[in-house]
């Protein structure tokens, strides 16, 4: 990591900016094509929220202004990889901003789960721009106890 300089008159410290690249993960899918490079291109890190509930871990993001087909969603017993890109409608030129806070472009997000969870019961629902991924547990095997025989 590169080292910053420190400005003793600037008592703000500007925090270190993080380019990610998710590991790509080996995923089920209906084609072998995806739209979802992960090039040079810079990404954006999606923000969410994990929790479970008696049978399921739940992830849940605002991804408002984007459409279910820009969205692609990989799961593994461990963990989880959201893709998806938000398209801007209309060219703006830098000048003409007063504000530009919104991240427009694509972005990623890799999870590990604190449980496994089963990928193929899995279900994704997009509503009122908050995507909802909801992955049962699966039931953690419980060891046996044996007990040694003497001879």
């Amino acid at each position: 990591m590169e080292e910053q300089k420190k400005d003793p008159n600037n008592i703000f410290m500007e925090l270190a900016k993080v380019k990610s690249h998710p590991t790509p993960i080996a995923v089920e899918t209906e084609s072998e094509i995806s739209d979802f490079d992960i090039e040079d291109e810079m990404e954006g890190q999606l923000t969410v929220d994990v929790y479970q509930d008696q049978d399921n871990i739940i992830v849940q993001s605002t991804v408002a202004g984007v459409d279910a087909d820009d969205l692609e969603i990989n799961i593994t017993n461990e963990s989880i990889t959201i893709h998806g890109k938000r398209n801007r409608n209309e060219k703006i030129e830098e000048k003409d901003y007063f504000y530009q806070e919104c991240f427009w472009g694509r972005f990623s997000r890799s999870i590990i789960l604190p449980t496994e969870v089963d990928p193929e019961h899995s279900a994704a629902s997009l509503k009122n721009g908050v995507l909802t991924v909801k992955m049962p547990k699966l039931e953690k095997r419980k060891a046996k106890k044996l007990k040694v025989k003497i001879d």
